[in-house]
């Protein structure tokens, strides 16, 4: 029988996310766990980091181990006219650790809509993000903002590519402070400096934050944006998770990959996003694709940062001594695992393993 209770928190979640993704109808994509060094030069501002593990083919050519997965996705995928291709994927990319500053393998879990996308497909992305989370941890929230949205709410603020780059920084950060002495430096007007401020503090329900942005909005390319917005609030708000989505404009992706929906979200215990994602048509332009494309990763490997009393390396510690014979320790041992108990035996306590129960074999022995 399958004991479940022998898998790392990790593997559990690995596991729980294939089977909601397939119930979406997304099928598995497998890939290679290389791809030629050329497609991550050429969208090398899209990677999380520009350091990549790179090895000489037999043949000659420059691979690398993949630090991402989209990039391959978009690359072994075609445009099909008024079609729609969804799949998941669960691999491992190699990146640089931000704490450690060495190479690490990171587990990734996601999806990928690629195709013909309407605001359904666009809800039901987000819709499963929010389900992804809610199958690790109660307690999450899932951040959304749109580039759109911040592209043309900035245009009205400057043109400047300097202070446009310093400033989304700072928004990024969510300094007032530094972002209202940027816009003092380059002397901003107080009514624009003013849409700065909102920017800087907007952050709650969806619905009003919208209702709050509509009062600023002064062109169509903002209320189109606003409505793409708007459709999501409506349809979020009949759900389980109407209370668990977020808007916030200090989620920015790279508006040269991201034109709409982008999304991060966050787990209580783990000090950094655990899920990113986001709609990237101009990335799929860039790459000579013609369709639209929104999609999501799942850092599982952050779950092991999960500080949960709950949770436990097995079901039972069984201790013994000299005394205690094989065929003790292993009858006990067989009829815990027939309970479909884990079960780790040792002369000793071992440091460092957390475990729900203790039975002593030698004391056992002595009554």
């Amino acid at each position: 029988m399958f004991n479940e209770a022998l898998l790392k928190s990790e593997e559990k979640a690995v596991l729980a996310l294939r089977s909601l993704y397939n119930q979406y109808g997304y099928q598995p994509f497998k890939m290679s766990k290389f791809e030629e060094y050329d497609l991550y030069v050429r969208n090398k501002d899209f990677l999380v980091s520009d350091s990549i593990i790179t090895f000489t083919d037999t043949n000659g050519k420059l691979l690398a181990l993949k630090p991402d997965v989209t990039l391959s996705i978009i690359k072994n995928t075609a445009d099909e006219e008024g079609n729609k291709q969804k799949v998941y994927y669960n691999e491992n990319v190699y990146r640089l650790s931000g704490s450690t500053h060495q190479f690490k393998e990171i587990m990734q879990s996601g999806i990928e809509c690629i195709g013909d996308i309407d605001s359904t497909d666009v809800f039901e992305v987000v819709y499963i993000a929010a389900k992804s989370l809610s199958m690790m941890s109660d307690e999450f929230i899932l951040d959304i903002s749109h580039m759109g949205l911040y592209s043309a709410m900035l245009d009205e603020v400057s043109t400047d590519k300097v202070f446009r780059k310093q400033i989304t920084e700072l928004i990024a950060e969510k300094n007032r402070h530094e972002a209202l002495a940027l816009c003092e430096k380059y002397q901003i007007t107080k009514d624009k400096s003013a849409v700065i401020e909102v920017m800087l503090s907007l952050y709650g329900n969806l619905a009003e934050s919208v209702d709050a942005i509509f009062e600023i909005c002064k062109n169509e390319k903002q209320l189109a944006a606003l409505n793409e917005l708007r459709t999501l609030a409506d349809l979020f708000a009949n759900t389980e998770f109407a209370e668990k989505i977020k808007f916030d404009f200090s989620v920015i992706n790279d508006m040269r990959y991201y034109d709409g929906i982008v999304f991060k979200g966050f787990i209580n215990g783990i000090y950094e996003d655990v899920l990113t994602g986001g709609k990237y048509d101009p990335l799929m332009k860039r790459m000579g694709r013609t369709s639209s494309a929104i999609g999501f990763a799942v850092y599982v490997d952050l779950l092991s940062q999960l500080s949960d009393s709950n949770t436990y390396d097995v079901d039972v510690l069984m201790i013994y001594d000299e005394k205690t014979t094989a065929e003790t320790i292993i009858l006990k041992k067989e009829e815990l695992i027939r309970s479909e108990k884990s079960v780790f035996s040792s002369r000793i306590i071992p440091t460092k393993l957390r475990y729900k129960e203790l039975i002593d074999l030698s004391k056992e022995a002595a009554k």
